[in-house]
C-alpha cells in the first residue's frame, strides 16, 4: 500500500477540500482506497464526505496522554514538586500545606515524581481523544480523530489514528492511503509524514502560504519523501503565482496543478460533498493530479 500525505505548511490553502476531490478521483481508478483525516485538533475530512456520527461503523476513547496523579496520604508538605514544574500547573494550598494539580497545564513531563520524596505523584495515562472508522457513501472508508477540549498530545493521537487506518486499509486490500495533515509543521504533522511515501504540498499565491509551504518542502526533504505542489487559486494573483513556480523549480519540487479559484469549493463545502462531484471540469483536473501523483 502507498501512502501519500497532504500538507500546507499554511492554514486555509483548501487542502482538505482538495484531499477530497483526489479521494474521488483515486476511488474511481480502482485498487482499493482509505482516506485518513489526521488533523485532529479540527478534523472536517468526512464532513466533505456527508458523513455524520451514524455513518462511523467504530468510535472509541483512547488513552495517549499522561498527566500528574496527586495521593494526598503519602505527602508529606515539602513543596518540592511545585518547585521543580515548568509549566506552572501545580498550585499549592497553604491551609492543607498539600499541591493541587491543574490538568489543563500538566504536560506528564513527570519532573514533580521524580523529585517527591515519599512518591506521592505518580504519572497516568489519561483519555484525551477519541479516534473512529466509518465508510463514506463513495465506497472507501474514512478514519478520523477528535481530540478532546484542553487536552494535549494531538501527536500521539495521530498515530492512533493511522494505526488504525492501517489496520482497516489491510482488511479492505487498499492499494493507496491519503492521508490528510493538519496546517503547521508541528507534532501531529510530522506524526502524519513518517512512514509516507510521497507528499502533495497544497499553497497559494501569497507571501505567507510560500513561505510556509516552504517549511512544509523541508519537513518532507528531512523525512526522505518525494514532493511535488499544487497551486491553488493561482489565478488571484498570477505574478505571485509565477514566484511559487519560480521557487518550486529551485528546490525540485514539480507542480502537478494549478487550480483556478472556483466557487464550487465553496457550495461544495456548504452541500458536504467533494468540489469533483459538482464539476466536470474539475473531476478531471484532479483525475489528472492523481494520475501524475500515481
Amino acid at each position: 500500500m502507498k501512502r501519500i500525505v497532504v500538507l500546507s505548511g499554511k492554514g486555509g490553502t483548501g487542502k482538505t477540500s482538495i484531499v477530497a476531490s483526489l479521494a474521488l478521483a483515486a476511488a474511481a481508478e480502482g485498487g482499493g482506497l482509505a482516506a485518513v483525516d489526521c488533523d485532529v485538533d479540527a478534523p472536517n475530512l468526512a464532513l466533505l464526505f456527508g458523513m455524520g456520527e451514524g455513518d462511523f461503523e467504530e468510535w472509541k476513547g483512547i488513552k495517549a496522554s499522561e498527566k500528574a496523579a496527586f495521593d494526598s496520604e503519602k505527602c508529606v508538605h515539602c513543596g518540592k514538586c511545585r518547585e521543580i514544574c515548568e509549566f506552572s500547573a501545580i498550585e499549592w494550598d497553604e491551609g492543607r500545606r498539600m499541591p493541587g494539580i491543574d490538568r489543563f497545564l500538566c504536560e506528564g513531563c513527570g519532573a514533580c515524581g521524580i523529585v517527591c520524596p515519599p512518591g506521592a505523584i505518580s504519572i497516568e495515562k489519561v483519555e484525551n481523544a477519541s479516534i473512529g472508522w466509518g465508510r463514506s457513501k463513495y465506497g472507501f472508508p474514512v478514519a478520523t480523530g477528535q481530540l478532546k477540549m484542553g487536552e494535549s498530545s494531538s501527536g500521539n493521537v495521530v498515530a492512533e489514528v493511522r494505526k488504525m487506518a492501517d489496520a482497516v486499509a489491510g482488511k479492505e486490500g487498499a492499494g493507496h492511503m491519503l492521508i490528510d495533515a493538519a496546517a503547521g509543521i508541528s507534532c501531529p504533522v510530522i506524526a502524519s509524514v513518517t512512514g509516507t511515501d510521497y507528499g502533495l504540498v497544497v499553497t497559494e499565491p501569497t507571501p505567507p502560504a510560500l513561505r510556509d509551504a516552504g517549511r512544509a518542502i523541508s519537513l518532507l526533504g528531512h523525512f526522505g519523501v518525494p514532493t511535488g505542489m499544487v497551486l491553488n487559486k493561482w489565478d488571484l494573483n498570477p505574478d505571485f503565482s509565477e514566484k511559487v513556480s519560480e521557487f518550486a523549480e529551485r528546490n525540485g519540487v514539480p507542480v502537478l496543478s494549478r487550480i483556478p479559484y472556483d466557487k464550487t469549493f465553496t457550495k461544495a463545502v456548504a452541500k458536504l460533498v467533494p468540489a469533483a462531484e459538482l464539476s466536470s471540469e474539475l473531476k478531471g483536473m484532479f483525475s489528472g493530479i492523481w494520475e501524475k501523483i500515481r
